[in-house]
């Protein structure tokens, strides 16, 4: 198995999950896999658990990824930590895959030099996004984090903790009042690449806007998008 190539022109690529296209989905291995590859950033997901640590997982429920069908918001960090996931044909356990916390996470990024895209993945109280910056700060790596997630509030709750940090709104449909609300508040644009077009990247990037594409992994999709100039492409399998 191995990753799939395309002319990328001047935009860089996103591991979604981290290389979740070879390994399971946001496991250090599946982090690791990225780190060792050619790729900008690795994308992730993170929750708070019951007892207030941060792990990072896609589903609320672990049924998809361990079999065991645990909530990741009701239950302990170490009763999560016992669950050992599945490969990626969803049935084969493997002792290495356990469920990441986010210290790991920036770790193996920092190792790596990759930029840590990290998805807020419930609406957070501004105290708990405060928690997780400061868990970046000790591992010294938040000048080399970009936040992401579909609830706007909690971007601009981050803006309270760390003013004017690189931030992307996750957008799934368009709105005519998209442009005019990310230039107001300092986010930058992670898109559904179906919504996007030549003339929309241009007024992003007229705007002053970063533009990152999620997800895609058809190589003549991500063609297209690179020759209209977006910023960064985020892909399970493309490099």
């Amino acid at each position: 198995m191995d990753t799939i190539k395309f002319n990328k022109k001047n935009s860089v690529v996103v591991a979604h999950r981290g290389l979740s296209g070879l390994e399971r989905e946001n496991t250090n291995v599946a982090f690791v896999a990225a780190g060792q590859r050619s790729y900008f950033g690795v994308e992730t997901d993170v929750y708070r658990t019951l007892d207030g640590k941060y792990v990072l997982h896609h589903d609320t429920s672990t049924k998809r990824t361990a079999i065991d069908d645990l909530t990741i918001f009701e239950s302990t960090f170490d009763t999560l930590r016992s669950l050992v996931l599945t490969d990626i044909d969803g049935v084969t356990k493997r002792a290495d895959l356990r469920i990441p916390t986010l210290e790991e996470y920036v770790r193996t990024c920092k190792r790596y030099d990759k930029v840590c895209v990290l998805e807020f993945k419930t609406v957070y109280p501004v105290e708990h996004i405060a928690e997780m910056v400061e868990i970046i700060k000790k591992e010294e790596y938040l000048d080399k984090v970009i936040f992401i997630s579909f609830a706007y509030e909690n971007l601009t709750r981050l803006h309270e903790v760390v003013p004017g940090h690189p931030c992307q709104f996750l957008a799934w449909q368009w709105t005519d009042d998209l442009f005019d609300n990310l230039q107001r508040d300092g986010i930058d644009l992670d898109a559904y690449y179906g919504l996007l077009t030549e003339e929309r990247v241009a007024e992003a990037h007229r705007r002053g806007l970063v533009v990152n594409a999620w997800t895609v992994d058809d190589p003549k999709v991500a063609e297209q998008l690179a020759s209209w100039g977006v910023d960064q492409i985020t892909s399970n399998i493309l490099e």
